[in-house]
């Protein structure tokens, strides 16, 4: 009966293309015991797809959506990553229900509860989920300090939210849970900053009480040519600090010509990658001990962070 529906009845219906409860297949003729079968996957209590169906973020978004009450929301990392930021899909999904939905915890989901007004959801790629604003709060005010910078600044760089908007929401808020945690992490954002390992890496600086660095800064030569840009600059030592992510081996000789032509224009570089940040100390000090060797340099206003 089973292999008779998944050659013939099946592409008519819609059961093929979503997760479905145990009651949906009820209404299309079917028993339990025929989703026991190679031809459906189970996804949790009672919710079952089609095993054609490929295990996508989509599918799994769906699957939780039809299990969460309606007035929920995707939220935190899942609601950062549909709505484009840099951070990789990562499980169990977020989400966040009011204070007073009687709804009990959900396998594979992450979920909170708070206030949640309409007038902070959002539907993005046909999902309910919270506001570009709501999210760079949540994410902001998180506890870990370095990841609520890389999120407040992922938000501002994609120009989601401002830092005005920002500060005007702190203002509003300044009783609120977390926002001492989110003030923080906005007091140290910089929208210039291109890419989350950039910012762990200038946060690294910031919190062991070194100078804040200039982030993205033009750098010239002597002629007033531009020679490049620094990930992070303190123009005080003409020092160059660079990240290399994973794409540096693809751009090699296009980095070494632009740093043989800043050291030809008297500046100095000192390089970092991921394998160094997971060193975060080591880092500071080389970063700190190169500051105490060279020679101090007047600033311009145009050099200052």
């Amino acid at each position: 009966m089973l292999e008779a529906m998944a050659t013939t009845s099946l592409p008519q219906v819609e059961l093929r293309y979503r997760p479905f409860t145990v009651d949906d297949a009820r209404q299309f003729g079917m028993r339990w015991d025929d989703l026991q079968t190679k031809f459906w996957k189970r996804l949790s209590r009672g919710q079952y797809a089609w095993v054609g169906l490929r295990e996508q973020p989509e599918l799994k978004m769906r699957a939780v959506a039809q299990r969460l009450p309606a007035a929920y929301a995707f939220s935190g990392l899942t609601a950062a990553w549909l709505l484009g930021l840099d951070v990789a899909w990562s499980e169990p999904i977020e989400a966040t229900v009011g204070r007073d939905v009687p709804v009990r915890a959900r396998a594979g989901v992450k979920l909170r509860r708070a206030a949640l007004p309409d007038s902070e959801v959002i539907i993005q790629h046909r999902f309910r989920t919270t506001s570009a604003m709501r999210t760079a709060c949540d994410l902001g005010s998180r506890p870990d300090a370095v990841e609520a910078v890389v999120a407040v600044d992922m938000a501002l760089r994609a120009g989601l939210v401002t830092v005005p908007q920002l500060a005007s929401h702190i203002e509003k808020h300044a009783g609120a849970k977390g926002i001492k945690r989110l003030r923080r992490a906005v007091g140290m954002a910089d929208p210039r900053a291109e890419s989350p390992m950039e910012t762990r890496l200038r946060i690294a600086l910031i919190r062991a009480k070194l100078p804040r660095p200039s982030v993205q800064a033009e750098l010239r030569g002597a002629a007033g040519n531009l020679v490049g840009r620094a990930d992070l600059y303190y123009p005080d030592r003409r020092l160059v600090i660079e990240y290399d992510g994973e794409n540096h081996k693809d751009r090699m000789v296009a980095d070494m010509r632009r740093q043989n032509a800043l050291v030809n224009s008297g500046y100095h570089l000192l390089r970092f990658t991921a394998a160094d940040l997971r060193a975060p100390r080591s880092v500071v000090a080389q970063v700190r001990q190169a500051r105490a060797l060279l020679p101090k340099h007047p600033v311009s206003p145009d050099e200052a962070p």
